[in-house]
C-alpha cells in the first residue's frame, strides 16, 4: 500500500500552493542549520585570515574588519528571519560577502597556490548551498556568484588552453554538474516526502467520506483547547436524526450524499471552531471564547441550516450541548454532550438542548 501510494505521488506535479508551502516547512525545519553554516563559515574564514595574515606576512587589514562586520550582520538578520523567501535573498548576499572574503585572503597566497585554493572554495561554497533550503533560482545565483568571484583562471597564472588550464576547467564542469544534479535530485527527493507526508496524514486525521476532521483529529485538537483554558469552551454533539431510516429506504449511497451535505453544512458555518466527524452519522463541534446566548445561536442557526436546506432527501439534525468547565476533561465533556443529546433526540428532534445536572441522573 505504502509503495503504491508513494509511487503514484512522484507521477503527480506538485501544485504551486504545495511547492510554498513545502518551502517555508524546510526552512523553518532548517533554520537552526543555516544558521550555524553561517557561523562556521564565518569561523572558518576568520581562521584562514588569520593564518595568511600573520604567517603570510600580509597584515590583518581594515578590509577583514569590514567583511567580519558584514557577515555578522547578515546572520544576526538570518536570526530574526522567518520567511524562506527572505532566506533566498539572504543567502545570495551572504554567498556574495563570503567569496568576496575567501578572495581577499587567498589573493594573500602565493600566486601558485592559489587556483588550488580557490577551486577548493568553490567546492566548499556549492557544496554548502546545495544543502540550504534555497530555491532554484537562488541556487543557481549563488554558483554563478561563487564562480565568479572564485575563478581560479582570474589574478592567477593558470592559461585555459594550458595543461593545468584544461584540468582545472574539466573539473569545474564536472564538479558544477554534480552538485546541480545533486541539489535537483535531493530537492525532490524532499518535496515527494513531503507530499506523501501531508497525504499520510491527511488520511489520519482527515475523515474520507466527508472531507472534514475525524475523531482522532478532533481529540487532538479539543485536548489543545482544553490545556489552553480559554473562556467560554462548549462541546456540541450533533447525530442525524432518523438516518437509519434514509439508509433503509434509499440506500446506503444516499446516506454518505446526506452525510456529506450536513458536514458541509457544519464546516461552512463553524469553520473558525474544532469541527469532526466522530463516526456513523454523528459529529462535533468544540467551541471557545463564545458565552452562553452566542453558542446557543450558533447551534440553533445550524438546526435551522439543515432544516431549511432544499434537497432531494431532506434530513434535520439533534444537538447535544455541554459546557466546558475548569477542571473538565475532554471525557466528561462528550458524557455530557452525549446526555444532552439523548434529551434532544427524545424531545422532539430538530432542536438542541444544552446539558444541566438533571440529564445527569436520568431526570
Amino acid at each position: 500500500m505504502y509503495k503504491t501510494l508513494e509511487e503514484h505521488i512522484r507521477q503527480q506535479v506538485a501544485p504551486a500552493a504545495l511547492r510554498a508551502e513545502f518551502r517555508q516547512h524546510e526552512f523553518e525545519a532548517m533554520r537552526r542549520f543555516c544558521l550555524l553554516v553561517f557561523c562556521i563559515g564565518i569561523a572558518i574564514w576568520l581562521v584562514f585570515d588569520l593564518i595568511v595574515s600573520y604567517l603570510g606576512e600580509q597584515d590583518f587589514t581594515w578590509l577583514s574588519g569590514v567583511f567580519i562586520a558584514l557577515l555578522c550582520c547578515i546572520t544576526v538578520v538570518l536570526g530574526f528571519t522567518r520567511k524562506s523567501h527572505h532566506f533566498d535573498v539572504l543567502n545570495l548576499l551572504f554567498v556574495a560577502v563570503l567569496t568576496l572574503a575567501m578572495r581577499l585572503v587567498i589573493e594573500g597566497t602565493p600566486i601558485a597556490i592559489r587556483p588550488l585554493w580557490l577551486v577548493l572554495g568553490v567546492s566548499t561554497v556549492l557544496y554548502t548551498v546545495s544543502v540550504l533550503p534555497v530555491r532554484r533560482w537562488s541556487f543557481f545565483c549563488a554558483m554563478a556568484i561563487t564562480w565568479l568571484t572564485l575563478s581560479p583562471f582570474y589574478h592567477t597564472h593558470v592559461q585555459v588552453l594550458e595543461l593545468e588550464g584544461a584540468m582545472l576547467l574539466s573539473y569545474a564542469l564536472f564538479l558544477s554538474g554534480l552538485v546541480i544534479y545533486s541539489y535537483l535530485r535531493l530537492r525532490q527527493a524532499k518535496l515527494h516526502n513531503f507530499y506523501l507526508t501531508k497525504v499520510l496524514l491527511e488520511q489520519a486525521y482527515v475523515d474520507a467520506l466527508t472531507e472534514i476532521p475525524n475523531r482522532r483529529s478532533f481529540m487532538a485538537k479539543a485536548e489543545r483547547q482544553l490545556q489552553r483554558a480559554t473562556p467560554g469552551q462548549y462541546l456540541a454533539m450533533i447525530d442525524i436524526d432518523n438516518f437509519k431510516q434514509v439508509n433503509d429506504r434509499f440506500g446506503h449511497d444516499i446516506g454518505d450524499e446526506v452525510l456529506k451535505r450536513v458536514a458541509a453544512h457544519i464546516k461552512a458555518a463553524m469553520g473558525p471552531f474544532e469541527i469532526a466527524r466522530l463516526g456513523g452519522e454523528e459529529f462535533a463541534i468544540f467551541f471557545h471564547g463564545l458565552d452562553q446566548g452566542g453558542v446557543e445561536s450558533q447551534v440553533a442557526g445550524l438546526c435551522q441550516r439543515v432544516r431549511e436546506d432544499i434537497a432531494r432527501y431532506p434530513v434535520t439534525v439533534s444537538i447535544g450541548l455541554a459546557r466546558v468547565d475548569s477542571g473538565d476533561t475532554l471525557s466528561v465533556a462528550l458524557v455530557r454532550a452525549d446526555q444532552a443529546l439523548y434529551e434532544a433526540k427524545h424531545s422532539g428532534k430538530d432542536r438542541f438542548v444544552l446539558w444541566t445536572a438533571r440529564l445527569a441522573t436520568g431526570g
